[in-house]
């Protein structure tokens, strides 16, 4: 049973050889717990709460070496997925609307997939579309960015802004997400859920992208809402992948709003 009387709190959770930062806002309302970018931390999701406001209980959480959390031996896929029952485990939350945004949209729409007992639904940010984006070139040119960028995001760790992570580690994480991004791999998972999901999706590039590389990824989700019906788009916004939790929160907020009614 969910814990309805839970206070406001935050602190460490312990989980397997880390601790996660996490915060809870409490309260008698559905819990929605956040899964986070990539790199990103538990902050990126402050419009997005400010706008649903008290009528839900937020949960919160910086992932494996990310924001406050410490550094752990396993920073693999199913380790994240792992995260979220952990997580809510220790909020004594039992059933959860789960949103994520990129990376956190493909945990999320495994978590829904694997947990439909205990998922609400679910909303995914730009992210969580099954395509087969991860070429041999594509590998080879994100090992590069990565290691082009590693002079300087050690800088850059003491605010969070960084994970304490290797380039190496963070390029094998991209990777990895490529190929559960195939076809083959995401599109089964997405057409077997059988709760309500949303999907609230960005216009132009995103961080290593080119040209229209984005948006043809992207236009694989037609297919996939034409087999799933519970699956729909409730908003195409025009912000690009890194703004949209900034600039277009309120549909976002929406979409949460519409599967928690669901």
């Amino acid at each position: 049973m969910t814990n309805t009387n839970a206070t406001q709190w935050t602190g460490m959770i312990p989980v397997e050889d880390t601790a996660l930062a996490a915060t809870d806002t409490g309260g008698a309302g559905l819990p929605v717990l956040y899964c986070n970018g990539q790199f990103a931390t538990q902050g990126y999701w402050k419009h997005v709460i400010n706008e649903l406001g008290a009528g839900f209980r937020h949960i919160t959480f910086d992932e494996r070496a990310r924001g406050r959390s410490k550094r752990s031996a396993d920073y693999s896929f199913e380790a994240a997925v792992r995260d979220v029952d952990l997580v809510l485990a220790a909020r004594g939350v039992e059933r959860a609307l789960v949103v994520g945004w990129s990376y956190g949209a493909n945990v999320a729409a495994h978590w829904a997939h694997r947990n439909p007992e205990r998922a609400a639904g679910a909303v995914l940010v730009d992210g969580a579309f099954p395509h087969d984006w991860l070429t041999d070139a594509m590998e080879v040119r994100i090992r590069k960015l990565f290691k082009r960028m590693s002079w300087f995001t050690p800088l850059l760790r003491p605010t969070g802004l960084t994970p304490r992570m290797s380039a190496a580690q963070q390029a094998e994480s991209n990777i990895e997400l490529g190929k559960l991004s195939r076809e083959r791999e995401l599109g089964p998972v997405l057409d077997a859920v059988t709760v309500p999901v949303r999907y609230v999706v960005a216009s132009g590039a995103s961080l290593g992208s080119r040209g229209d590389e984005q948006e043809r990824i992207r236009a694989s989700l037609d297919q996939v809402v034409a087999r799933n019906p519970r699956i729909e788009i409730a908003a195409k916004v025009t912000s690009n992948h890194g703004a949209l939790l900034k600039k277009d929160f309120r549909a976002i907020a929406d979409a949460v709003r519409t599967v928690a009614a669901a």
